[in-house]
């Protein structure tokens, strides 16, 4: 059975408190007294509040089950049941309409369309991978899986297959960020001038930036519906040294955002499910 400790009026696990004390607090400015006592005063506020909803809540599901159960074997009554429920405050009537204000809002989750990641934080390894992965190799996806068709065979590299990796990769770049005149296949070579890309692209908006030199960049920014793509320039790496135009790997940006969950992949219930998964949290935001 945990230890519990009185703190400001509350039963708070001796574990928790420790977390909250020793690792969570440190840096914040906010002192262990101020919090506490912030935090019962929530309490509560807000306790009897949650309580009346959760009572409001199994009062209402058991006039539901009761209404179920009265017509056991009956066919069912879409308008009378939907009429039952406005009759128990279940459903309410439609409001006015209305719209909502996106000012403010970041774009990965306004305006940019792109994978949104959920992963159970309790889990380190899954919460860390997620989080970084912002950015993805399209030679290692490409290598690594049957998206050519076929699996990688044998453990070493084999220099055929990265050929088809780079000759997809020259395609996708033709497709996504178009040169004005032939192929990403046949430069051999990437640099900036007079704040352009040189080969110019079709769409010379596509092009965002560059890392290193602009006569000898070692990464180009391009970007198409509002997703980045990086492409590395190293000579110095196998896969850059054997290509013409020292391309060593064409990274996306692939998962905007990531649900860290604390409810519904795992379940944080205890004081020591909580401290794991703030714990992780707390990981992630210090980096």
């Amino acid at each position: 059975m945990e230890n519990r400790i009185m703190i400001n009026g509350m039963q708070v696990s001796e574990q928790l408190a420790s977390f909250v004390n020793q690792q969570a607090l440190p840096g914040t400015g906010i002192s262990s007294e101020r919090f506490w006592a912030g935090f019962s005063e929530l309490l509560h506020d807000l306790g009897p509040k949650n309580r009346n909803f959760l009572a409001i809540r199994e009062d209402m599901q058991k006039q539901i089950d009761d209404w179920h159960i009265a017509r056991r074997g009956q066919a069912h009554d879409a308008v009378a049941y939907q009429a039952f429920l406005h009759d128990i405050g279940y459903l309410l009537p439609e409001g006015a309409d209305f719209a909502i204000q996106t000012t403010n809002v970041d774009p990965e989750i306004a305006s940019i369309a792109g994978p949104q990641l959920v992963v159970p934080i309790m889990n380190a390894r899954f919460a860390l991978n997620a989080a970084n992965a912002r950015w993805g190799s399209l030679y290692d996806a490409l290598y690594g899986t049957d998206a050519l068709g076929d699996l990688p065979a044998g453990k070493g590299y084999d220099p055929e297959r990265g050929a088809r990796v780079i000759a997809w990769g020259r395609a996708f770049l033709d497709d996504a960020v178009p040169l004005a005149k032939g192929s990403h296949s046949n430069h051999d070579g990437y640099r900036v001038e007079a704040g352009a890309l040189v080969p110019a692209l079709k769409n010379p908006a596509q092009f965002a930036g560059y890392r290193g030199d602009a006569g000898s960049p070692t990464a180009i920014l391009l970007k198409n519906n509002g997703l980045h793509i990086i492409i590395e320039i190293n000579s110095d790496v196998e896969i850059g040294a054997n290509d013409k135009a020292h391309v060593a790997d064409i990274r996306l940006e692939s998962a905007l955002s990531t649900i860290m969950d604390c409810e519904d992949s795992v379940a944080a219930v205890d004081a020591e499910d909580k401290v794991l998964a703030y714990s992780n949290w707390l990981g992630l935001m210090k980096g």
